[in-house]
């Protein structure tokens, strides 16, 4: 990903952007027809069982009588006969598709393991004004022209992007609801309009404490929209204190069956890449394209989910051998799997499992990575290590678990993910 310099816009530039936007949106549209579709099971679209005329590349295209571009990024192997997730990527102000597909669409792609459809499209002036609902037709021009052409699961919809990019996904969550299934906003604002906003849609947050750019007051209220029309229960999630470099992800309670609403704050300025333990954003290293994967691929149903769904789809490939879980028979159990792997990289999964008849009340994995193994980020637990023993507790919020229940915690790491790691333990106190 690119470095902060490159995509950090001025105060004045944000205060211009905040006070001119209109946010209006026109009716009818992609958005209007696609309601029967997320509300129900998988439809496929026109496009499956088509031969492709869609490469990945830069697209043009004609919207609201002005020609429009977008980069798309198709899944090596692809399958005309499966349905796909698709995934929108909004750039920053004065960024670029080109960036946003340079930074591997916030991180995301190398963690899909090509199980995704990705789609950057370019701002007008590079940024997302939204007049008179452009940038919302253009969201639906390209929807249309995409699925129209390739197989797209319409179930599996998704948007994000940072600053003036989340802006614009927000206004997306509050105008395509039955469309959208879920976004991301990194330190975003109400720049670009919302529209509608009433309807529920799966929403992660994203916010420095000290954003000198959009104050994460403005944050709280793009999260806070979500939450009362998720039905979710009000709360102040805990935020780290100033000089901490940590983050607290919180995840809501109470919310609508398959509408979760997450926030995160981190200690940290405008950027989408803050890092763990370091005051120096890095994209290689950031914590947050984990999270909002694992945020984003919790919904595998073609339907809203009712129960708790795993965190992250499947692994395409059989996982490396893992050693028999350890730990007091009674207590807790810790279960380490691979779940996909790119060149020079991997992400996993670790579940902790309580099968004893009492509730354990905070728990610790142990485990020993492979020489030449790194973890760069991790989420839903607090590491102490990176490479060789690493021990990880629990994160604030799942601490606590139940009899015959099982909470996980994930991350990526640098290395070659064939091997798993050695003596995996866990303990409660």
């Amino acid at each position: 990903m690119l470095r902060p310099r490159f995509f950090l816009p001025s105060i004045a530039a944000a205060a211009l952007l905040l006070a001119a936007t209109t946010g209006g949106v026109l009716s009818g549209g992609f958005g209007a027809t696609a309601v029967a579709a997320t509300n129900g099971t998988l439809a496929a679209t026109a496009g499956c069982g088509k031969a492709p005329t869609l490469a990945s590349g830069t697209r043009t295209i004609q919207s609201s009588g002005q020609s429009r571009t977008y980069n798309l990024r198709i899944p090596d192997g692809y399958d005309r006969n499966h349905p796909y997730r698709l995934i929108f990527g909004f750039h920053w102000l004065n960024g670029s598709a080109n960036n946003v597909t340079s930074a591997g669409y916030y991180g995301l792609q190398p963690l899909s393991n090509n199980s995704t459809i990705f789609v950057a499209p370019q701002g007008l002036n590079a940024g997302w004004a939204n007049t008179n609902g452009r940038d919302l037709t253009l969201f639906d021009d390209i929807s249309r022209q995409i699925e129209n052409d390739l197989c797209v699961d319409t179930t599996q919809r998704f948007a994000l992007g940072w600053s003036y990019g989340g802006a614009m996904s927000y206004a997306v969550a509050c105008a395509r609801p039955t469309v959208i299934r879920a976004v991301t906003v990194l330190s975003g604002a109400n720049l670009s309009g919302c529209n509608g906003g009433t309807q529920p849609v799966a929403y992660f947050g994203i916010h420095g404490i000290y954003d000198s750019v959009l104050n994460i007051s403005q944050g709280r209220q793009l999260r806070d929209t979500f939450v009362r029309n998720n039905g979710c229960t009000a709360q102040s999630p805990r935020e780290p204190s100033r000089g901490s470099l940590t983050h607290i992800t919180t995840a809501y309670s109470g919310c609508r069956a398959g509408y979760p609403v997450q926030w995160a704050a981190f200690d940290g300025d405008h950027t989408p890449s803050p890092v763990d333990g370091s005051g120096s954003p890095n994209d290689s290293r950031t914590w947050t394209s984990g999270e909002i994967w694992r945020f984003f691929s919790q919904f595998e149903s073609t339907t809203p989910p009712t129960t708790t769904p795993p965190t992250t789809p499947p692994p395409t490939d059989p996982p490396p051998t893992t050693p028999p879980p350890t730990g007091e028979p009674g207590a807790c159990v810790a279960t380490y799997r691979t779940l996909n792997t790119w060149p020079g990289g991997f992400q996993a999964e670790v579940t902790v499992a309580n099968n004893s008849t009492a509730a354990l009340n905070g728990w610790t994995v142990g485990l020993t990575l492979a020489s030449g193994q790194a973890i760069s980020s991790l989420w839903s637990g607090v590491n102490t290590g990176t490479s060789g023993s690493v021990t990880v507790k629990n994160a604030p919020y799942n601490g606590t678990v139940g009899p015959n229940a099982s909470t996980n915690f994930g991350f990526t790491a640098t290395g070659n993910g064939a091997t798993a790691p050695s003596n995996v333990t866990c303990t409660s106190p």
